[in-house]
């Protein structure tokens, strides 16, 4: 069996012993005789599942109890528009910080439904860094002010997350979460596309402070609603059962094999480490991003000449190192390394560059 290394931005790789336990349980889950695939969501197996997942979501993420947690669908990009129809409800105003395509696209969503304010931006640099925040700057009646924390095209973070005080700060964390250890209570709501770092596509989680349920714009559809959501246990609707079933192995995987966020933040601190490390000695490759708001996630890199990048994507492919190409509005090249990339890869990737800059430098 050929097993590539693969980069991709998302969906993503994942752990193999959570692919093999899949597997195995494909035509017989845990002796029921079905598929998680097949099985009714009504189901005392399937209840099983779901509450599992969200179980080992808290325990890891260490989510107080004061939030729910809430398994939905529609992706990220949804929630561009479900975070203002359900907390734009107050001053029809909110904050935005713009770092980057995504956070771009839920800052001129939200537009449609309040008044927004743009309190920093990095386009004027390509969103190559994350920009100095003024707090005088921050409005005092904002309804929420909305980070992108992590970018996946651009490979920026946040270091220090902004100080709103009172104003519930809202993140889209689809491309970090589960990378580290992160302080739930700092936040109003988190809501992350599953399909990077928690699982595979068509799930997107939820975390959001109870307090901030139950007051959805009278506009609001009902599905849009996380009121909706909240009070049917993400089972208003058939929720995306397979996606919660691998969510479900691999917050298992990162608690009893990996150990913890803690030691998961160690383990991309050290793949990180040694590709960075490597990008500023080369001769030939360098980064695009400030070092100081450089993400563990999302690496981006480039020669300077474009022939050359399209051949060393060209030759990595051939070597087993895939989706290695820069976003199309960046260019260039990217390796995600994601949790489940092992630190091999990322060596092994290294190697291969030194051997790539030593031909063509």
């Amino acid at each position: 069996m050929k097993r590539v290394y693969n980069f991709s931005a998302g969906p993503s790789m994942l752990p193999e012993a959570v692919l093999r336990r899949a597997a195995d349980e494909m035509l017989d889950y845990k002796g029921c005789g079905q598929s998680v695939m097949e099985m009714s969501h009504r189901s005392s197996e399937y209840e099983g599942i779901i509450n599992s997942a969200e179980s080992l979501l808290r325990e890891v993420m260490g989510i107080p109890c004061s939030y729910k947690v809430l398994f939905l669908q529609g992706g990220a990009a949804t929630q561009f528009a479900m975070v203002p129809l359900n907390l734009m409800n107050k001053n029809k105003k909110a904050d935005f910080v713009v770092t980057g395509q995504w956070a771009t696209k839920a800052w001129k969503e939200a537009s449609r439904y309040g008044e927004t304010k743009v309190i920093a931006s990095s386009k004027d640099k390509t969103f190559t860094y994350i920009p100095e925040l003024d707090p005088s700057s921050f409005s005092r009646d904002a309804d929420y002010f909305h980070i992108c924390m992590n970018n996946t095209i651009y490979g920026t973070t946040y270091q220090d997350l902004p100080q709103t005080g009172d104003i519930p700060l809202v993140a889209d964390v689809s491309s970090c979460i589960l990378s580290a250890p992160l302080d739930v209570s700092r936040f109003g709501l988190l809501y992350a596309g599953a399909q990077k770092n928690m699982g595979i596509a068509g799930l997107t989680t939820v975390i959001i402070r109870e307090d901030l349920i139950g007051s959805a714009m009278e506009i609001t559809p009902t599905m849009l609603d996380y009121k909706t959501h909240a009070d049917n246990g993400s089972m208003y609707n058939t929720p995306p059962c397979y996606s919660i079933y691998i969510c479900m192995l691999v917050l298992d995987w990162l608690k009893n094999t990996v150990g913890g966020l803690s030691e998961m933040e160690k383990i991309n601190r050290k793949k990180a480490g040694i590709l960075y490390d490597f990008l500023d000695h080369s001769r030939l490759f360098h980064g695009t991003v400030v070092p100081k708001d450089r993400s563990l996630m999302n690496v981006p890199f480039v020669t300077g000449n474009a022939e050359t990048d399209a051949k060393f994507v060209s030759e990595a492919k051939a070597e087993g190192f895939v989706n290695l190409k820069g976003h199309r509005t960046v260019g260039g090249m990217r390796a995600s390394i994601y949790n489940a990339m092992p630190v091999e890869g990322v060596e092994k990737l290294v190697a291969f560059m030194a051997e790539f800059e030593r031909k063509n430098a």
